[in-house]
């Protein structure tokens, strides 16, 4: 059994703050038809950044981004190893995907397979014109040839090591931590 310790803080609340902000005016200018774009984050920390996306945006251009949430509990390839009874949370996608832009969101990416899950679940909703994918931080180590195409920073990390992404609204704190698995002593 392993038990994790701090290694450093990554990013304040204020540098998520930045961050976004900085994302919010990328999307806005790699965008071709904002009536087309939607947000859709992947439950747990990625409903928070479409959301929040979402928010920064309409304060910029003056117009609503529509944004869902994806569960991709039941189209993960490790189901069996997370228990018996995965918990299943409501996918709530309030908008038509089929010919949207669409910008999945999560917070980190690692090796891929969350993604991939997310993509079976989102095509289940049905034919989006083009997906792209936004995460807050990219930790490398792709075990699938997924690529972001909106990084709100990399981070190099060894096999020992977890970005945790805190988020208000899941959480009650904001930051981002690099923390080290350890081993505990018997």
């Amino acid at each position: 059994m392993s038990v994790t310790r701090e290694k450093s803080q990554l990013m304040s609340a204020s540098e998520i703050d930045r961050t976004l902000v900085r994302l919010a005016h990328e999307i806005l200018e790699r965008s071709g038809d904002l009536d087309k774009l939607a947000f859709i984050g992947i439950r747990r920390r990625g409903v928070p950044l479409a959301h929040r996306l979402a928010k920064k945006i309409e304060s910029l251009e003056g117009r609503k981004i529509p944004s869902g949430i994806l569960d991709i509990n039941l189209y993960r390839d490790d189901l069996s190893t997370v228990g018996i009874a995965p918990v299943v949370n409501a996918t709530d996608i309030p908008f038509p995907v089929t010919g949207k832009d669409i910008i999945l969101m999560d917070d980190v990416l690692y090796t891929g397979r969350t993604i991939r899950a997310a993509l079976d679940a989102l095509f289940d909703h049905g034919r989006p014109a083009h997906v792209q994918l936004l995460v807050l931080i990219d930790r490398g180590h792709r075990e699938l040839p997924i690529e972001a195409s909106y990084v709100g920073r990399k981070v190099q990390t060894t096999s020992n090591e977890i970005i945790e992404v805190k988020f208000q609204e899941v959480d009650a704190m904001e930051k981002v931590l690099l923390v080290e698995k350890v081993a505990e002593h018997a």
